[in-house]
């Protein structure tokens, strides 16, 4: 294959043409006369080409010379375009910030977060994409968000994180249940024992439960229900005869109205990180580290 000829080249050619000097040529693309004299024999020997007389006078086009600018030009433009037109697609790319986050932080956190956010960027689009945490965590990985929060007790080595707020897991159920009138605490292998409504595989809320019951010696058993939303796994819970684990933030509202009741449960670590998440050679800057910086500070994160 040809070698392509430096742009820079080209552009000394054009200049030539349109001024007659190659010092002008030269001054205008900010290089030695020298070095641009080098370059255009460079270029010459490279096209096979004549393109300059070079006289006490200054430079002219050959015939040859002549040709080659019409197509340099062209180059030229095309070249410019390729320049103007990624700008344009950085620019957008600076006003917009992709984010996602899992269903926890996305219902109950994320909002407050983005709503001090934009007070200090009123000009920036943000979109929040909603998974559970496996889906966040493949989102950052794949490049299609810059940033991610997720709810799972680990993360892979695939990503970067840091800890922005701690969060509980409560065990609750509807109130008739049996074990709403309860006056000492479950243990967890009555837990297992019983029946459970369950957030799907890939959810942080079930990562935590599965290995909070492992750190006791236990297994999570079969579940008749498998739910893939918290507001599902609520519902589900408040009028049927099993019991959900779910995030304290998420059952703030039903558990104050008496839709749900709160079960204590012994020896039973349910605390977890929330993170949030990014690629190890994307570190969050401008816009995206000030919305870390934001969940991190967020009164709600600070008590969670």
């Amino acid at each position: 294959m040809t070698s392509r000829p430096d742009v820079t080249a080209l552009d000394l050619l054009v200049r030539v043409a349109a001024s007659g000097s190659l010092g002008a040529a030269a001054r205008e693309v900010g290089i030695a006369q020298p070095n641009a004299s080098r370059a255009l024999s460079r270029l010459e020997r490279q096209l096979g080409l004549q393109l300059l007389l070079r006289t006490p006078a200054g430079s002219r086009l050959t015939t040859e010379g002549e040709v080659v600018v019409a197509w340099a030009r062209d180059a030229i433009t095309a070249i410019d375009r390729v320049v103007l037109g990624a700008r344009s697609l950085a620019e957008q790319q600076a006003a917009h910030l992709a984010v996602a986050a899992s269903l926890t932080v996305a219902e109950y956190l994320a909002p407050q977060w983005l709503a001090r956010f934009r007070r200090t960027h009123p000009d920036l689009h943000v979109s929040l994409e909603v998974g559970n945490s496996l889906e966040v965590v493949d989102r950052v990985v794949r490049g299609e968000v810059a940033l991610g929060f997720v709810e799972s007790p680990t993360v892979p080595r695939s990503v970067a994180s840091t800890t922005i707020a701690r969060d509980a897991l409560v065990v609750v159920v509807g109130p008739d249940h049996p074990w709403a009138r309860r006056r000492t605490p479950l243990a967890p292998a009555d837990l297992v024992a019983g029946d459970l409504v369950l957030r799907e595989e890939g959810s942080g809320t079930r990562e935590t439960l599965v290995r909070a019951l492992a750190r006791a010696g236990l297994e999570l058993g079969t579940s008749r229900l498998e739910l893939a939303s918290t507001a599902a796994v609520k519902a589900a819970a408040s009028v049927g005869e099993a019991a959900a684990v779910l995030s304290e933030l998420a059952v703030t509202a039903e558990v104050a109205t008496g839709q749900l009741v709160v079960v204590p449960v012994a020896e039973l670590e349910l605390g977890r990180a929330l993170r949030a998440v990014w690629l190890p050679d994307r570190r969050p800057a401008g816009p995206a580290a000030d919305l870390v910086r934001v969940a991190a500070q967020s009164p709600t994160s600070s008590s969670s």
